[in-house]
């Protein structure tokens, strides 16, 4: 497992960044395609997990990419996700901002942790989220910003919830990205292709990459994971 983490993205998506509140669609494509570029930029990806500023990339257990040097990985995928982040700012038209990240491996013991990590990040992006909706539903009554969060340091997350739907806002309606982040992962396709040679029709197979906006939850998402885990294994 290697962890991608932005750096210093409080205060580029607060000061730099004329970004929508709570959650940006414009950020969120960004960490879309960063994802994307991750897990296609050299090494056995099979996995991706993206939300708010992070992103979770599982490897195959076998990956052998510069002689298995961890100091190499982090690096690399550091500076990978870095430039596509970056580059993707200048598209949007967000003038001379970056994004750098930050990488670290995370070595998992078994198969089943791997699992309990992506259900505990799964957890923190639901709890941030309620968390956001929150804090600026305050703030837009007026609130300042030191009110608004010692108000809500004083609540769980079921109080949340509650303040949010009292004030309109059912959690359940949400949409998924921000609830549960994105999944990528591949999946093999057939189509049906024609032979150049003979003129015959045949069955071609080809590898695409799925992003998934609507992460199932609990079991539902154990096992999807547990299926990348097994490609990890196999592939």
């Amino acid at each position: 497992m290697v962890r991608i983490d932005g750096r210093g993205f409080t205060r580029l998506t607060k000061e730099a960044l004329p970004l929508e509140r709570p959650f940006d669609p414009r950020f969120r494509a960004l960490m879309e395609a960063t994802a994307r570029h991750l897990m296609r930029c050299g090494f056995r990806a099979v996995f991706a997990y993206a939300q708010s500023d992070e992103i979770s990339l599982l490897l195959h257990r076998g990956e052998s990419a510069y002689g298995r040097s961890l100091r190499k990985w982090v690096s690399v995928l550091a500076g990978e996700a870095s430039a596509c982040f970056s580059a993707g700012l200048r598209e949007l038209g967000f003038g001379e901002a970056l994004g750098a990240f930050d990488a670290r491996v995370c070595p998992l013991p078994a198969e089943e942790t791997v699992v309990d990590y992506f259900r505990w990040r799964a957890r923190d992006a639901f709890r941030n989220a309620v968390g956001a909706h929150a804090y600026w539903a305050l703030r837009g009554e007026g609130m300042d910003a030191r009110e608004a969060t010692r108000r809500l340091e004083a609540m769980g997350n079921a109080e949340r919830q509650e303040l949010l739907f009292r004030r309109g806002t059912n959690v359940d309606a949400l949409p998924g990205w921000q609830k549960r982040g994105l999944g990528l992962w591949w999946v093999e396709e057939a189509r049906q292709a024609t032979n150049p040679k003979t003129g015959e029709a045949v069955t071609a197979t080809r590898r695409r990459l799925r992003v998934e906006e609507a992460l199932p939850r609990g079991e539902p998402f154990a096992k999807l994971v547990r299926a990348r885990v097994a490609e990890a294994r196999s592939m």
